[in-house]
């Protein structure tokens, strides 16, 4: 994005006429406009006029620093939330293994040993994934208001999954002698929630506090 760019995106952010704009930085429509297009570039008195106009720094309007900024700030957010999907859907495969092995295969053991497998594949997932890009997902403001009764509606919803696949798995294969694992699973998928949002949660608070600070 060129400086032009920037300076038409943050002018119609912002909601004001080219016109508008010019009589901010005392300068004419006609020139607003040739900074828009690219015809040419403003001076250094008006670059720091516009920076504090918009409330950016030069950085941001010279090299659209913030841009990249929030493109991998949204790649990183992406890419969590895709493992964090991928972990728990690990999670149930590795019940769902279990069960088959145990129940059509008559296999206990190899079913065991692949449940085991496949438990530490996905809580390693979460362990790469928490490290890797939780702490540089950014939070919306609607995120960071997020409170422990949020956690704990996450954690029922979690529970109440946990306990209709149960049922549903166990009535169908009668396989209780296994499927009571579930009980083992739900609370461990609720723990690794409460580390990864809790700690998360916690980083921005401390975030916030230093700033204050500052």
């Amino acid at each position: 994005m060129t400086i032009g760019e920037r300076i038409f995106t943050l002018r119609k952010e912002r909601g004001i006429s080219q016109e508008e704009l010019a009589n901010e930085l005392n300068v004419s429509r006609q020139s607003v406009s040739k900074w828009e297009t690219n015809q040419s570039t403003p001076d250094f008195d008006k670059i720091v006029l516009l920076c504090q106009f918009f409330g950016i720094t030069t950085d941001e309007l010279l090299t659209g620093k913030k841009d990249i900024v929030k493109a991998n700030e949204i790649d990183n957010k992406n890419k969590y939330a895709i493992n964090l999907g991928i972990s728990i859907g690990l999670y149930i495969f590795s019940v769902v293994l279990i069960i088959v092995f145990a129940t059509f295969f008559k296999n206990a053991i190899i079913g065991v040993c692949l449940f085991l497998t496949v438990i530490a594949i996905a809580t390693g997932l979460i362990v790469y994934n928490s490290v890797r890009y939780g702490k540089n997902v950014v939070k919306s403001e609607k995120e960071e208001a997020s409170s422990p009764s949020q956690l704990k509606t996450v954690y029922e919803l979690v529970s109440l999954i946990g306990l209709v696949l149960y049922f549903v798995i166990s009535f169908l294969t009668k396989a209780w002698y296994i499927t009571w694992l579930m009980f083992l699973i739900i609370p461990a998928v609720n723990i690794l929630i409460k580390i990864i949002f809790g700690n998360k949660n916690n980083d921005i608070k401390e975030e916030a506090t230093d700033e204050q600070g500052d």
